[in-house]
């Protein structure tokens, strides 16, 4: 392949808007300046709301570009900018610019407006920084945004802020950050900036409003402006393409046969078979990788067949300025503009000798929020090299974006790796997009000290992957930025900073990445007490349920065969509605939820839907077990750290099944009381159950009661953790809620096999589960609250004349017969097998099974009401059996 035909590839052909595929296929169309469609391109993305992707070519994230070109547009800006407030107001002038698409376009504007001091926000909470702030992108597929400045009086001032992002649409991230800090900083004057003005009509309006509602001046600044006109049923159209072109993984070994791949045009497939011949011919192109196609989406690696084996990769000693921070995350004064200055020659001259003597085609490549550095010394690698070298400049991304390999879409090829920086929301794939196939003979890749880790040296790091790709890869390092200590450090917004999640195998017999549990270990703590003792505690109002355990139930023999019998004949059942609710949540919550499971029922569902997310669309979810208490509500810690590290929009809090709804009550409701609290939004009370019987929700995998084998057992199917634990002298007003670890049951440990003959059954209900879920998007999920009812009227039939004794469904009655003191168990007439478990429990302590003709659940545990040690009626007093 020509160096022409290289670049061609990364860059769109002569004369091909890189828009044009989405175009054709979608109906999309960009309308306004002439410039638009030379900044922008179009892709496509798996999102509920939007599924065509915006990609700008100047911005130098997603498309590798000159970065003349991109610090120019930048520094343009910033001279505009300039130019409205005039000399004397840009003097006083903060810009702010949005993590992690414009963390580099905000601190060029910076450059462009002059001496202003620049702070991007961060998806990235360091260890010691207080926060000034924070706010929530709604529609983002990632973590919400901190404010770390060193210096907390950055934001405190009168003068203009300049508020920097690569798009303005809705513009709801943007006014609702000037809201946030107009509340606690108020100025008189905002300046929004953007390479593009995206609004629609109807948005158009809402600038001048929002500024007469905060009594400020608010102004635009943008490159150029235009709509999306996007014709009728554009979502759904765009959501099946991309689920035609999301293939599963394949064999790096064979060439996709995918239906996507059979309907790429006749004359992209040709290209690439030539390109691929081309580059076999010489002993230099072998070195190159043989694909010029895109990866498949949801493909792991970006390999290729007879692609070269990935060579070393060499470091370059950048000698960056000790006392120049990486970038804008904590803050960056003119004074350190002026010495990043002075030290960018020599840092691109030893990055210049460091490369091969034959290079011609470079990429520097930049690192998630760490964009304005590599970008300055690609600039100034790019004068130095003259005209010799074509220089480009990318960086990569946490964002998601579909990859076709045709001239007329903005995404030809995407590289997919783990995170490498010890992310605080969990491990999850990254990418790089254009690079592979782009005709690069070297790639430098810029990261920070904090990423320079095992992870991005692993077999599957990013350093492998540009290394199977790219004949010569170095990588320079800038030491991350850490504020000193300040002698008078400012009070932060809240108390101590909260711990990390705990992960197996220290805490729970999981896998570290199959959850992360926000509880404190309270295994040495002796919380166990007789089942008839916590009974009459929690009955007369000395105890509450939470502030004990019961003792842990240990199956007999009988008992345990129960349990893998059920397992065998209900793994089937177990994995359509797995797939169905984690399908459910995936269309219409989030395209990339972060899984919330209450601990610990919930758990092993949490567990088993990050599974099919990743067995079926190649997903990376995160998840955590957090605690919550009928009473009590759920952990308010657990809330704040989740706010810190993650968009409250894209929790989805999980169970296993729902009974009267009791829960899901006792969220709504505790997620209010912290709405009013801490001031943060955007959680959603809605639960996702695997099983719905009570008709509580409207996302669910069944409403039917059936066996679900997790609730058989206690801690030996649920990691080896108790329940959680809420007791004064136990948990203080900054701790997580507790739970026990229960290492010495290790032996009877059935968690792994539980989940791993669910998982097993997932290629079995595929079809299945596509089915069931087209129906239950159609159908009407809204909750009728039946169960609630039930229960009710049942409590009054029965005399009990207490809801929270009557426990509905075949997991509650399951929890009574192990936990609590069962009074009897009503079983709806000819129930099968989905009780045998419950009857040998029964027959095991003495307690009656009586049959109910028209019982809206499969059965319903009874807790003896008013009790104490040695009372068989109903009114508790005792009687001789």
């Amino acid at each position: 392949m020509t160096e022409r035909a290289h670049a061609a590839h990364a860059e769109g052909e002569t004369g091909v808007w890189s828009g044009s595929w989405v175009a054709e296929r979608l109906g999309v169309e960009l309308a306004g300046d002439e410039a638009l469609t030379g900044l922008l391109g179009l892709a496509l993305r798996r999102n509920p709301k939007r599924a065509h992707l915006l990609v700008s070519n100047v911005l130098g994230k997603h498309v590798p570009q000159a970065p003349s070109v991109v610090y120019g547009h930048g520094v343009a800006l910033g001279r505009r900018v300039r130019e409205l407030l005039g000399a004397e107001a840009a003097e006083g002038a903060v810009v702010l610019g949005y993590a992690e698409t414009a963390t580099g376009l905000g601190h060029s504007v910076a450059d462009g407006l002059g001496s202003a001091p620049y702070l991007h926000s961060t998806r990235r909470a360091v260890a010691g920084v207080a926060r000034a702030g924070g706010f929530e992108e709604s529609h983002s597929h990632a973590t919400s945004h901190l404010l770390l400045p060193q210096d907390p009086a950055l934001l405190a001032g009168d003068g203009p802020l300049i508020l920097v992002d690569d798009e303005f649409s809705t513009g709801n991230t943007v006014l609702n950050t000037i809201r946030a800090l107009h509340e606690r900083y108020p100025r008189k004057r905002y300046v929004v900036v953007a390479l593009v003005d995206m609004r629609s009509p109807a948005d158009a309006g809402r600038l001048d409003a929002f500024a007469g509602e905060i009594g400020a001046r608010v102004d635009l600044v943008t490159t150029a402006s235009g709509t999306v006109r996007l014709p009728p049923g554009v979502l759904e159209k765009g959501q099946e393409l991309v689920a035609r072109y999301e293939a599963p993984p394949v064999d790096p070994a064979t060439e996709p046969t995918t239906e996507a791949t059979t309907e790429r045009t006749t004359e992209a497939r040709t290209e690439r078979t030539t390109e691929a011949r081309t580059e076999r011919t010489t002993e230099a192109r072998t070195e190159r990788t043989t694909e010029a196609t895109s990866e498949p989406a949801s493909g792991p690696t970006g390999g290729s067949p007879g692609a070269a084996s990935p060579g070393p990769v060499e470091r370059v000693e950048l000698r960056w300025p000790h006392d120049v921070p990486d970038g804008g995350r904590h803050g960056f004064t003119a004074a350190d503009r002026d010495r990043l200055e002075s030290a960018l020659p020599g840092m691109a001259a030893r990055i210049a000798a460091a490369l091969p003597a034959r290079a011609r085609r470079v990429l520097v490549l930049g690192f998630e929020e760490l964009m304005y550095a590599p970008l300055r010394l690609a600039q100034a690698l790019e004068q130095a090299v003259g005209g010799d070298v074509d220089v480009r400049y990318s960086t990569t991304t946490r964002s998601p974006v579909l990859a076709v390999d045709d001239p007329g879409y903005a995404i030809r090829t995407r590289l997919v790796f783990p995170a490498h920086d010890d992310p605080a929301d969990g491990p999850g794939e990254r990418y790089a997009y254009n690079v592979a196939g782009a005709g690069f003979d070297a790639v430098i890749a810029v990261v920070d000290s904090a990423a320079d880790t095992p992870a991005l040296h692993a077999p599957d790091g990013l350093a492998a992957r540009l290394a199977a790709h790219v004949p010569h890869v170095l990588l320079a390092v800038v030491p991350s930025y850490v504020p000193p200590a300040s002698p008078a450090p400012q009070a932060p917004e809240r108390p101590p900073m909260l711990p990390e999640p705990l992960r197996g195998p220290a805490f729970s017999s999981y896998a570290p990445d199959e959850v992360g549990w926000l509880l404190q270990d309270l295994s040495d703590v002796t919380l166990e007490a007789p089942t008839e003792e916590r009974e009459e505690a929690i009955q007369s109002g000395g105890a509450h349920y939470a502030e004990s355990l019961p003792v842990e139930y240990q199956p007999s023999e009988q008992y345990q065969e129960l349990f893998h019998a059920a397992l065998d004949s209900s793994a089937a059942r177990l994995a359509r509605a797995v797939g169905a609710v984690t399908e459910v949540v995936l269309t219409e919550r989030s395209p990339r939820p972060v899984l919330v499971s209450l601990a610990r029922a919930g758990t092993p569902v949490g567990v088993l839907m990050r599974r099919w997310a990743r067995f079926r669309h190649g997903l990376d979810l995160p998840h955590y077990a957090v605690s919550i208490v009928r009473g009590r509500g759920i952990d308010a810690n657990a809330l704040r750290w989740l706010a810190d590290h993650h968009d409250p929009a894209d929790v989805v809090f999980v169970d296993g099944w729902t009974g009267k709804g009791a829960i899901t009550r006792e969220l709504a409701a505790a997620l209010r009381d912290f709405e009013a609290s801490d001031g943060v939004t955007g959680f959603d009370p809605e639960i996702a159950v695997l099983a719905d019987p009570g008709s509580c929700v409207r996302t669910y995998g069944t409403r039917d009661d059936f066996l679900i084998p997790s609730a058989c057992l206690n801690s030996t199917v649920s990691g080896l953790i108790s329940r959680t634990v809420l007791r004064a002298d136990l948990v203080g007003p900054h701790d997580f809620h507790g739970a026990k670890f229960y290492r010495e049951l290790a032996g009877a440990d059935l968690s792994p096999a539980f989940l791993d003959a669910v998982s097993a059954r997932f290629p079995d209900v595929t079809e299945s589960v596509d089915a069931h879920v087209k129906e239950l998007l159609s159908a009407d999920r809204t909750p009728t609250w039946e169960g609630w009812a039930a229960v009710e009227r049942i409590s009054e039939e029965y005399g009990i004349h207490d809801v929270n004794l009557v426990k509905p469904g075949v997991g509650e009655t399951t929890r009574v017969m192990l936990r609590r003191v069962p009074w009897k168990v009503l079983a709806r007439a000819g129930a099968g097998a989905d009780l045998d478990h419950v009857r040998l429990l029964a027959e095991q302590r003495g307690v009656p099974v009586e049959e109910v003709a028209d019982l809206p659940y499969t059965c319903v545990g009874l807790i003896h009401p008013q009790y104490t040690r040695g009372a068989t009626g109903a009114d508790g007093k005792a009687v001789t059996l």
